[in-house]
């Protein structure tokens, strides 16, 4: 004899077939995650052995899943919403190692601002030229839409309250989560998960992308190092004799202090570092003046992009290696007045100006000068309106017609920081002369895609490297005297070519240095090699132009041996430090932290001022109304 069901029972079995549907979907978004993800921590088959590295690279979909389901009622659409978003999240990612050999990292959604400030062209010149990523981006939009409009609610509508609790405490925790509270850090951590703080990739790798982006914004998006004067001071004291040494006034060979001209050249680098390339000639103006100069490998604090990282560092001479929080210097930093470079060179009574053939919104430019002490900045509207392209961007001899064109043959000395354009990726834009590049020779093995961008690529620096000559030359015959700086910023995204290739040293093409040169190119002197950090540059060229108060940059000198090759891209495999290196990074990291804060002078030996040039180191007012994009 059956019995009738109990009318609570009935009542809750169309709940518990919701909530079971909710549970299996969850669990499908989980392994689906993990397969997209592709991570081997984060695989569908982890969730058998170690289950929380899944579960922990799925969480903040799941609860965005979860928060949509409770304001929509569908389940479809809400775990297919975030799954197209996350994919999304996912696609950047792969473009972002396919061209620059690094996974996403929390600082770089801050780029997402710069695509309406004159950085699109940009950013979106990295998109796939494909058709297929869009129309499977298309595809999952209109399922998604489909799923909205088709899809029937699966929870009626007197749950309301049911709802709109756990939407309630859904959204908490997915806003605490994004916004970085502390308590999440019990999950997302190293002891927990997988953290190489060195390595974003091996991070990604083993915890998957969500996770690692998550556990760099909980350990590393807010703290700050502490500055410990007492360290900063001993390291000083340590230093005293050979700091006093740098800072005796040595007055200028010509009596005057020079005009300096400093060439941030994109991405350039000495071919001859990569496996055969050894004996070509891609870079002979390079190759003539580093027999009358000042050159050597350059350590550089980024690979493939991040040009602002590097330009941080030469203008500032301050190692982003001590900030963690300015991973993105000139988007992040909320400085009025930073030290730098062009500060001391103002208090010398030098004119201080910038130029670059691009917007000067992208990347804060226009800001992040005022700060730096630019008192001008001229940008791209500001050159000749039939300025060349070549390629993509802006010819490399656009910039040295301007260089040459700012520099006056009368008035104070002047002090021109020209940021190049011409050799910036990506590599698959066809350049003016298609055939000068395609006859380009390129290593064994390195083929189709690959083959392509690396000849665009040396058919640039190869101009990049003409120009650095012309320059020169041109320098060499004006009546005043004249400085000049070049350098690469960092590698080219190659990767791909370098794997193949490897390189001459055999090192890691993230901690592969690049190159500089300081020369006087109307007083040729001997050859002088030297291995610099980027942050190092400015005190070596203050020390050529005959220019010795700056205590700091004076140190910077003093320890560049212990300290230059600490220096290297994320991701990149830390070097082996000995016992003596380590005391002294921690000690100068303390140092740079006051000088960012203004409040090093008072800890510094004092600055001897020779007589003669006392009157033209007063300070120059900060740049207001003369600061501008003005020829």
């Amino acid at each position: 004899m059956s019995h009738p069901s109990h009318p609570t029972t009935a009542r809750w079995r169309p709940l518990a077939g919701r909530v079971t549907a909710v549970v299996l979907m969850s669990l499908a978004f989980v392994l689906l995650t993990g397969l997209v993800d592709g991570g081997v921590g984060v695989v569908p088959p982890r969730m058998l052995d170690q289950a929380r590295f899944p579960l922990a690279n799925a969480w903040p979909g799941l609860l965005a899943a979860w928060l949509l389901l409770a304001l929509t009622r569908r389940l479809l659409f809400s775990f297919g919403l975030v799954f197209l978003l996350q994919g999304l999240v996912y696609g950047v990612n792969a473009l972002k190692i396919a061209n620059l050999g690094n996974p996403l990292m929390p600082a770089d959604f801050l780029m997402v601002d710069q695509l309406r400030k004159g950085g699109a062209h940009v950013l979106l010149g990295y998109l796939p030229h494909s058709p297929w990523p869009y129309l499977g981006m298309l595809a999952g939009i209109a399922l998604v839409v489909a799923m909205w409009r088709l899809e029937p609610p699966l929870f009626a509508r007197r749950t309301r309250g049911g709802r709109l609790f756990s939407g309630v405490a859904t959204g908490v925790l997915l806003v605490s989560l994004l916004g970085g509270v502390a308590a999440w850090g019990k999950l997302y951590n190293g002891r927990v998960l997988w953290l190489e703080p060195w390595s974003a990739s091996s991070t990604a790798t083993h915890s998957g992308l969500v996770s690692s982006l998550l556990m760099f914004h909980l350990q590393y998006g807010h703290g700050k190092k502490v500055a410990d004067p007492a360290a900063a001071k001993a390291l000083i004291a340590q230093n005293s004799q050979a700091l006093h040494d740098h800072l005796q006034p040595v007055s200028p060979p010509s009596g005057e202090l020079p005009d300096i001209v400093v060439v941030q050249s994109e991405s350039f680098f000495d071919p001859r570092i990569m496996r055969g390339y050894e004996e070509s000639d891609f870079t002979p103006n390079l190759v003539r003046l580093e027999k009358h100069g000042l050159s050597g490998p350059l350590h550089v604090p980024t690979f493939g992009g991040g040009t602002i990282r590097t330009e941080f560092e030469v203008l500032t001479g301050l190692s982003l290696r001590y900030f963690d929080e300015l991973q993105f210097p000139y988007l992040t930093l909320h400085q009025k007045v930073v030290p730098s470079l062009v500060r001391t060179l103002r208090a010398h009574g030098y004119t201080t100006t910038a130029l670059h053939g691009n917007d000067p919104s992208f990347w804060n430019r226009t800001s992040a000068f005022k700060a730096i002490g630019f008192d001008r900045f001229i940008s791209q509207s500001s050159f000749p309106k039939n300025a060349p392209n070549d390629g993509k961007y802006m010819a490399d001899s656009a910039m040295t017609d301007e260089i040459l064109a700012q520099l006056k043959d009368a008035g104070p000395p002047q002090f021109l920081f020209a940021i190049s354009i011409e050799a910036h990726g990506p590599y698959d834009v066809p350049p003016a002369n298609t055939a000068e590049r395609d006859a380009i020779p390129v290593p064994d093995g390195i083929s189709g895609k690959d083959k392509l961008e690396l000849q665009t690529y040396l058919y640039h620096a190869r101009h990049a490297d003409a120009e650095l000559g012309r320059l020169a030359k041109l320098l060499a015959q004006r009546g005043r005297p004249t400085l000049l700086l070049f350098y690469g910023d960092h590698l080219p995204a190659l990767s791909n070519s370098y794997a193949i290739t490897g390189f001459a040293d055999n090192g890691d093409m993230l901690r592969e240095p690049g190159v500089w040169l300081l020369i006087d190119p109307r007083n040729p002197g001997a050859p002088q090699r030297e291995s610099l950090a980027s942050w190092m540059l400015p005190g070596r060229l203050l020390e050529s132009a005959g220019i010795h108060r700056d205590s700091y940059f004076a140190l910077t000198q003093v320890l560049a041996p212990q300290l230059a090759d600490l220096t290297y891209a994320p991701g990149a495999p830390p070097p082996d430090e000995t016992a003596e290196q380590q005391v002294i990074d921690q000690d100068m990291a303390s140092v740079a932290l006051l000088r960012m804060k203004g409040k090093l002078d008072a800890l510094m030996p004092a600055q001897p001022v020779p007589s003669s040039v006392a009157a033209a180191h007063e300070p120059l007012p900060a740049p207001d109304a003369a600061y501008g994009a003005h020829r």
